[in-house]
Parts: C-alpha cells; sequence; structure tokens
C-alpha cells in the first residue's frame, strides 16, 4: 500500500468511527469486527426492549453488560484482571433496569441491587471496543453486547442498515484523529485583556470536533513560549460556576499573557476532563451526595481523567511552536505534551484563592492528583 492510500484508508476509517459515535448516541446499535470475534453492541444508558429483543434474535449467545471495572467495583462485581468485564444479563432485566444499572445517580436510591454474576475469562476485543466508544462518543462508558457469529455479521448488519467498525480503528480513533487536524478558519479579534489577538479553529479530517487556539500579543516562536492548556468548561467559563476554578484560569491566563508580551492559550474542546456536559452534571449529583471529584468520574466508570493531549501537540506544531513554559498546575498536562513531543521547559505557577463551593474540590485536586496548588 502506497502513502496516499494509506491516509486515504486512515480517512476513511476516522469517517466510520465518527459516524458509528454517531449511530451511538442516537441510541443505534453499531457492529464492531475484530480479528477473533464479532458483536453488535448498544449504548447501555439509551437502550431500549426493542433494540434488545431485535439483536437477540440473531445473537451467537445470550446478551452482556459490558462494564469497566471502576463501574463494576462500585457494583461490588469480583475483579476479573481486566479493563472491561462481562455481566450476564438476566431474562427478568429489561431496559429500564439496565439503564439504572450503569447509571450510578440510582445508586443510592437503590441501593440492594445485586447482587451480579460475572463472565468468567477475558472480555471479546469488541467488548473492550465498545467501551471505547461510547467515551469517543461521551456517553456513560456501558454497553449491551449482543455476541454475533463473525461470519455473518456483517450480512446480518447489512440487512439490519447498521455500521460495521473495527476494533482496531476505534483504539487508534482518538490519535489519528488529532494527527490530522486542520485550520480551516482564523481571524483577529481583539479582547479585553489583549486588543492583539487572534482566533485560529482547527477541525479533524473526519469533521468531528473543533479545538482553537488564541494568540495573543505577538509571541516569539524562537524561544519557549507562554502556553496554556484549557479544556473547556461550560459551567465556569460561560456562567461564572463557583464550582471549579475554570473561569478564574481562563480570564486569569489571557491577562497573564498579555501582560508578558505574548503566548498561546489552547482552548479545546473536552468538557469535564473529557467526559463531557452530561456525564459532568452526573458527577456533579454524585458530589452533591459526598463523593469527592474523582470518586464521582469512577463511580461513573472513568478514569479520573480522560483528556487527551494529542490534540493540543498537534496545534502547537502547526503554530510552529516545539517548547513551551506551561501555565498550570497539573502535571499530567506537562509529561502529557512531552509525551507527543512538545518540551515543557518550565511550569508557570497558575492558581486562584478558593471560594467556599470549590474548596474541596482543589483540595482533592492537590490531595489526590498532585495539582501545585
Amino acid at each position: 500500500m502506497t502513502q496516499k492510500q494509506a491516509a486515504k484508508a486512515q480517512r476513511r476509517a476516522l469517517r466510520r468511527v465518527d459516524r458509528a459515535i454517531g449511530d451511538l448516541r442516537r441510541g443505534l446499535p453499531v457492529v464492531i469486527e475484530a480479528a477473533a470475534d464479532a458483536g453488535a453492541v448498544l449504548a447501555a444508558e439509551l437502550v431500549t426492549d426493542g433494540w434488545i429483543a431485535e439483536c437477540a434474535d440473531t445473537a451467537s449467545a445470550k446478551p452482556t453488560l459490558g462494564l469497566t471495572a471502576r463501574r463494576a467495583n462500585i457494583l461490588h462485581i469480583w475483579p476479573s484482571g481486566h479493563d472491561t468485564q462481562l455481566v450476564p444479563i438476566p431474562d427478568r432485566f429489561d431496559a429500564e433496569m439496565i439503564r439504572a444499572i450503569v447509571d450510578p445517580t440510582h445508586d443510592l436510591d437503590q441501593p440492594m441491587r445485586g447482587p451480579f454474576e460475572q463472565v468468567k475469562g477475558p472480555p471479546p476485543a469488541y467488548a473492550s471496543a465498545g467501551i471505547d466508544l461510547c467515551k469517543a462518543a461521551k456517553l456513560l462508558p456501558a454497553v449491551v453486547l449482543i455476541g454475533l457469529d463473525k461470519s455473518t455479521a456483517a450480512a446480518w448488519a447489512s440487512r439490519a442498515d447498521l455500521l460495521t467498525v473495527s476494533d482496531t480503528a476505534i483504539a487508534g480513533f482518538s490519535e489519528a484523529a488529532a494527527a490530522q487536524l486542520i485550520r480551516v478558519a482564523g481571524a483577529n479579534v481583539p479582547l479585553a485583556d489583549s486588543e492583539k489577538a487572534r482566533l485560529e479553529v482547527y477541525r479533524p479530517a473526519d469533521g468531528g470536533v473543533e479545538h482553537y487556539a488564541i494568540i495573543i500579543g505577538d509571541p516569539d516562536r524562537h524561544q519557549p513560549v507562554l502556553a496554556r492548556l484549557h479544556s473547556e468548561c461550560f459551567t465556569g467559563d460561560l456562567l461564572a460556576s463557583l464550582k471549579c476554578d475554570c473561569g478564574d484560569q481562563l480570564r486569569g491566563a489571557m491577562q497573564e499573557i498579555a501582560a508578558q508580551g505574548g503566548g498561546i492559550l489552547l482552548y479545546l474542546s473536552q468538557e469535564g476532563r473529557g467526559i463531557g456536559l452530561a456525564n459532568k452534571m452526573r458527577a456533579y449529583r454524585l458530589q452533591d451526595e459526598g463523593f469527592d471529584t474523582i470518586e464521582a468520574n469512577e463511580r461513573l466508570g472513568f478514569e479520573d481523567d480522560e483528556r487527551l493531549f494529542a490534540p493540543a501537540a498537534e496545534i502547537l506544531r502547526q503554530l510552529n511552536v516545539t517548547a513551551v513554559r506551561l501555565m498550570t498546575n497539573n502535571p499530567a498536562k506537562m509529561s502529557g505534551l512531552t509525551r507527543f513531543g512538545i518540551d515543557v521547559v518550565e511550569r508557570v505557577a497558575h492558581a486562584f484563592p478558593s471560594n467556599p463551593h470549590n474548596a474541596h474540590y482543589l483540595d482533592t485536586k492537590k490531595r489526590r492528583s498532585g495539582h501545585h496548588l
């Protein structure tokens, strides 16, 4: 395969995964093909009795529920040693019960659920790929799995008008999308803190979620550039929520960059540490019940931070920036950028006073995540 053919195949794979993400968010099944197995996956939070019945008619085995090890632990399912754990779905479980099991905002309302059995052995490859696809779709990381005969999976998907995607395409989706970010627009946008500012918009080749670069002043790109990676926060940035320090960090970064003569702020579309706004609201509800920010994410089935740093590194490279002085209190951002080839020569302190609503949140970040606060 030539380099041109390989690039075309990768773009095709990106588009297919992006379409699969859209289908999952619509509540439709997606057929995932792996080297050794195949199956249909449905996002558990959107599953319906009708789709379970239709898929089960074609299944080679009874439907199972796929959970992350984090969520399985919350449900007191014995650890399997695998990141994805499978639970048999009893005949008495309807779609409403499944949706309640995977949504932790029901945990305290329904404390006597279970006990749950566990499918022994390693999960099929399509199950883990289904979890990853849910994460990419910003849905709860839990799937209803319908095992299919590999020899007939594609034919059944065609008859049912369902999308088929490979597990390898899903596994490489995030980094491949970041590597194919394209600058699509840019314009001067005078800001309150710097009249000399420019906004550049970057879009992945699959047409997915866009990221933004705010170039403030006149940064010297022959020297390490003062930079800030800022993950979007609808509640903090736009609504001035007091539950986090995001709004203070955003406006404070722009002010400091302007005061130092120039730099770059990357505004990354990774709401809620990469889990999406809906799941962030679920996490907030859990925090109201007494769980800290890390516990809340883990009860949802996520890791404490699901953000990706490949898009930030790619945008910096396209801006001819290879070394930065990074404004952050988060050591993971430093190591994340370094992993993708950006030299972080200095950490510039970037912390703000707490308030009664976010003091526990900031203490958790310092105590459990090693933030420099």
